[in-house]
C-alpha cells in the first residue's frame, strides 16, 4: 500500500467516525427520540407494504446478518489466499483465510457494546413487520451488511484490480438495500441505519490501515 493510499484510507476513517459520533450526538441530544423525519420515513413504509414487497424485503433482509455475513468474510479470505500463490505457509495462509472473519467478529463485539451503550429504543411494535431484538443504534444488519460485503469487495480488488469498480458497487448497493429494509420493515429508525454505514466503514478502514503491512507483504 502507498503512502498516498494510507492517506486516503486515514482519511475515510477519520471522516467516518466524526460523522458517525456526531449523528450519535444528535440523536442523544434529542433524547435518543425520532426526529421528525424518521418518523415521517417510518409511516411512509407501513403506510406502502403490498404483501409481494414486504416478502421481498424480508428475504432480503435475513442476508444482512448471521451465517450469510460470515459466509462472505469467508468468501473474503479464500479470495484473498488464492491471490497470494501456493508458496505461502500453511500457517499464514490459515490466518490470511480467518482474518476477515474474525475482523467482522470484533466489530460485531463493538458494535454490541456502541449498541447496549447508547439505549436507543426500537419503532414502536406496532410498526414491525419483522421480528427484532435489543436496541436500535446503530443498525446491526445495516453495520454487518456493509462490513461483510465491503470485506469481500476489499478482497476481490486486491485480488483483481480491474474489478475494483464492480466490486466497489456491488458492495455498495447491497449494503444500501440492506438498510433500508430494515426501516421499509419498521425495526429501525433511518439514523439508526445511517449510524450502522458509518461504523461499518471506519471498522472497515481500520482494519486495512492496522493491517497494510500484512496485505503489503502478502501482495509480493
Amino acid at each position: 500500500m502507498t503512502a498516498r493510499t494510507s492517506t486516503a484510507v486515514g482519511a475515510v476513517l477519520a471522516l467516518c467516525a466524526a460523522a458517525f459520533a456526531t449523528v450519535a450526538a444528535l440523536v442523544a441530544a434529542h433524547g435518543w427520540a425520532p426526529y421528525g423525519f424518521e418518523r415521517g420515513a417510518l409511516d411512509w413504509a407501513v403506510a406502502h407494504r403490498p404483501a409481494p414487497v414486504e416478502r421481498a424485503a424480508e428475504l432480503l433482509t435475513d442476508l444482512g446478518t448471521g451465517v450469510f455475513s460470515y459466509l462472505f468474510a469467508l468468501a473474503a479470505g479464500v479470495v484473498t489466499v488464492r491471490a497470494t500463490g501456493p508458496h505461502r505457509s500453511r500457517p499464514v495462509a490459515a490466518a490470511v483465510l480467518l482474518a476477515p472473519t474474525v475482523w467482522l467478529a470484533l466489530g460485531q463485539l463493538l458494535r454490541q457494546g456502541l449498541m447496549h451503550g447508547f439505549g436507543r429504543p426500537r419503532p414502536p411494535v406496532v410498526d414491525w413487520a419483522f421480528t427484532a431484538h435489543g436496541f436500535a443504534f446503530p443498525s446491526g444488519h445495516a453495520f454487518t451488511a456493509a462490513l461483510s460485503a465491503g470485506l469481500l469487495a476489499l478482497a476481490v480488488v486486491r485480488a483483481r484490480p480491474g474489478a475494483a469498480r464492480p466490486a466497489v458497487a456491488a458492495a455498495a448497493v447491497f449494503a444500501v438495500l440492506i438498510g433500508c429494509t430494515r426501516v421499509y420493515l419498521g425495526v429501525h429508525w433511518p439514523l439508526d441505519v445511517l449510524a450502522g454505514w458509518l461504523l461499518a466503514a471506519a471498522w472497515l478502514a481500520l482494519g486495512v490501515l492496522l493491517f497494510r503491512k500484512q496485505l503489503g507483504r502478502l501482495r509480493g
